[in-house]
């Protein structure tokens, strides 16, 4: 393990809480996530189903998590089964949970082995009136590849149908936007991973060198400070690429006079970052990539005065394109008139601004939760306005992760240098 682990009191709270909100009699159970095959002879890395981690602790592959809680035996309330280690497979793959190891990261008493999971179930089952059963319902994301917990879905309501299952995602969602002190701790490691490999990226920048060179800066970066990698696969987009908003082809050879925009993030102990930065080739703005970068700081700025609790995403979003739309008109891509005239359903804005400034930060780097959910403390945003000028080829997003508390937004990775001033000194040392 790479990470400082949390400790098993919080996956244990994090049970409590949502038995609490299940109906009596009920049963649930949560997979690990899949190995997925890479190529003949190869899966991709293991990265854990973030409502098992947050439900368990558990990181490794081939792990249930069933819950029964109001089952006569106490040994049946909470169990966790694993995939049976044995000498050979540890000779080959490396180390698996045992028994004792399982429960010390979990916080539950009761671990068996895989081998005993249907005979379990099967008791469990039939005292149970309601089955709860996991699924990714995160609405940005759709795949043809059934998840683990899906096929299981699939085979328990054929082999029994007359129980009543129940979505436990509504109710995981719930619990997992607000952000526990645990979380952010990691949060914030992940922030403070995702600082130092920027800077190193800034000293590495000079022209001629290609975009996935930067890439491999910030990979190193991550690893040799304890991260998993990245947390999304990071866009190093330079000149015209960076109005591309989803450039991952990172291949293009960086060019004196042009802008690099940088989205990325580390993942520490299964928590994402989320970070954009944009800073010139050679080390120094032109007057017209500062005037457009101060704009687009600007309205960061205040954008990141409009996260608070009460608020919603959607809120935030028509905000912040207002404030973009006025940048606009005094950078010269528009007039006011221009504005007054304009189609209400094609806003002139929109030529120059396509996304959204906020989604939710967690486990995963697009957190659970929706644009209309209304925000408390504790949840986690980003904060991203944009501003991509084809014509010119320039395109500028400043983008950084914030918490709101009781007392208002707190830019957890406000250490991350984004001032021209700033970002043109570190430049100018290396």
């Amino acid at each position: 393990m790479r990470y400082l682990p949390i400790k098993s009191s919080f996956f244990a709270g994090n049970r409590r809480k949502l038995v609490s909100k299940l109906k009596p009699n009920s049963l649930v159970i949560v997979h690990s996530n899949d190995e997925f095959p890479r190529n003949g002879d190869q899966c991709y890395p293991f990265r854990q189903n973030s409502d098992m981690y947050y439900l368990s602790g558990l990181d490794q592959e081939k792990c249930i998590l069933v819950l029964c809680p109001d089952h006569p035996l106490e040994s049946f309330r909470e169990v966790v089964f694993t995939v049976k280690t044995s000498e050979s497979m540890v000779t080959w793959y490396g180390h698996k949970y045992t028994l004792e190891q399982a429960s010390a990261v979990s916080g539950v008493r009761s671990v068996k082995w895989l081998d005993d999971f249907e005979d379990t179930l099967r008791d469990m089952i039939v005292r149970a009136d309601y089955v709860y059963l996991n699924a990714n319902e995160n609405n940005r994301f759709t795949t043809e590849v059934a998840s683990r917990d899906l096929r299981f879905s699939q085979k328990l309501a054929t082999e029994y149908p007359v129980h009543k299952f129940k979505r436990l995602a509504p109710i995981v969602t719930e619990m997992r936007l607000c952000k526990q002190p645990a979380e952010i701790e990691m949060l914030t490691k992940a922030c403070d991973i995702t600082h130092k490999a920027f800077e190193r990226v800034l000293k590495a920048t000079k022209p001629g060198i290609m975009e996935y060179e930067l890439e491999a800066e910030l990979t190193y970066e991550f690893i040799r400070n304890g991260a998993a990698g990245h947390s999304f696969y990071p866009i190093v987009a330079s000149g015209a690429g960076a109005c591309v908003l989803h450039y991952i082809s990172n291949d293009k050879v960086l060019k004196s006079g042009d802008l690099v925009l940088l989205d990325f993030g580390a993942e520490y102990g299964n928590y994402a970052a989320d970070i954009s930065r944009t800073f010139p080739v050679n080390g120094k703005f032109s007057k017209r990539q500062k005037d457009c970068y101060n704009a687009v700081l600007r309205v960061q700025k205040k954008a990141k005065s409009l996260i608070v609790a009460g608020s919603t995403i959607d809120k935030i979003n028509t905000a912040v394109a207002g404030l973009l739309e006025k940048e606009m008109i005094g950078l010269g891509l528009f007039t006011a008139s221009d504005v007054k005239n304009q189609d209400p359903a094609n806003p002139l804005y929109f030529n120059y601004y396509m996304h959204g400034n906020s989604h939710f930060i967690g486990m995963d780097v697009h957190d659970v939760g929706l644009k209309q959910t209304i925000l408390k403390p504790g949840n986690v945003l980003s904060c991203e306005p944009g501003l991509y000028i084809k014509e010119e080829g320039i395109g500028i997003r400043i983008e950084t992760d914030v918490l709101i508390t009781p007392k208002g937004p707190v830019d957890i990775a406000k250490a991350i240098p984004v001032e021209v001033e700033e970002i043109e000194a570190i430049m100018k040392k290396k």
